[in-house]
């Protein structure tokens, strides 16, 4: 079962490549980057809805609304603050270097939140390796971009 975790893990990773590409070109088709976030978060919450529908149901929206605690809300914002930035670099610095910055920045962030336990996360410390493997990211974007 883990061996399908990380395909699975992959297979997120090469659709956020695809990803950002599509939503450049739909910025460039429809001629607005906020559109195009739009349309891109819109076709999206389709599928997503057409899913949970099928998989858990229909479920009372204040049912769950009542339930969700407070910075809980900004991961939406989040996400179109990410796909926003992405429409607007990916032209400009490429597809590669975008996402290699991308995944620097989760990297470090997503470290620092193990090692912390930030936001209710198992702790996980910063560990010469991993502090390795940072630095490393890094100077993989160095390459990619050079």
């Amino acid at each position: 079962m883990p061996v399908l975790f990380y395909i699975g893990a992959v297979g997120a990773g090469i659709s956020l490549a695809v990803q950002q590409v599509l939503n450049s070109n739909l910025r460039m088709q429809i001629g607005s980057t906020w559109w195009a976030g739009a349309t891109s978060y819109l076709v999206g919450t389709m599928a997503m809805l057409t899913v949970a529908i099928s998989v858990d149901g229909v479920k009372s929206l204040g049912t769950m609304v009542s339930r969700v605690q407070g910075f809980t809300w900004i991961g939406g914002l989040l996400g179109s603050i990410f796909i926003g930035t992405a429409i607007l670099v990916v032209p400009r610095l490429g597809a590669a270097t975008t996402l290699a910055l991308v995944v620097v920045g989760q990297l470090c962030t997503a470290v620092a939140m193990d090692h912390f336990g930030f936001l209710g996360i198992t702790q996980h410390l910063l560990t010469p390796s991993r502090a390795a493997g940072v630095l490393l990211l890094i100077a993989g974007v160095v390459l990619v971009r050079w």
